[in-house]
């Protein structure tokens, strides 16, 4: 088995990473989730969260919105809504999630309520954790 895999992390915007990974920590909507090489193939929804690749050179970390993580044996290739270097995170990039979920939520109905409620509390945690206020 090979000691790492190929990771691509994609944006609409951009492609912020093409490298060989021993790991990619995953924010999947059900939980957290580490891909390694010779990983069973999933596809996986994710929540706004920080995807962390250790390559060669040592751990990037990136800051997703949303998407979806498709993994095998070979790779992890993470599709985000949005994604930023988390270095590069501002309070304006928290505060365009916030937003957008709030929207989200105010026109959601039914069992939309509870995902949007969840969205929410997951930008709110993801802030939190990178010590960004967003208010």
């Amino acid at each position: 088995m090979a000691d790492t895999m190929q990771f691509d992390l994609v944006a609409p915007e951009r492609r912020l990473a093409s490298m060989q990974a021993g790991s990619v920590l995953i924010p999947g909507a059900e939980g957290d989730m580490t891909a390694y090489p010779g990983h069973m193939p999933v596809v996986t929804t994710l929540r706004p969260g920080v995807v962390a690749a250790n390559g060669p050179d040592g751990a990037v970390d990136f800051v997703v919105s949303g998407g979806f993580a498709e993994i095998g044996p070979e790779g992890a290739s993470v599709l985000a809504e949005r994604a930023m270097p988390r270095d590069e995170v501002t309070r304006e990039f928290i505060a365009e999630l916030m937003a957008a979920a709030e929207a989200f939520r105010a026109e959601a109905t039914g069992t939309r309520v509870d995902i949007a409620e969840k969205t929410l509390a997951d930008i709110r945690a993801l802030a939190e954790s990178l010590g960004v206020s967003y208010a």
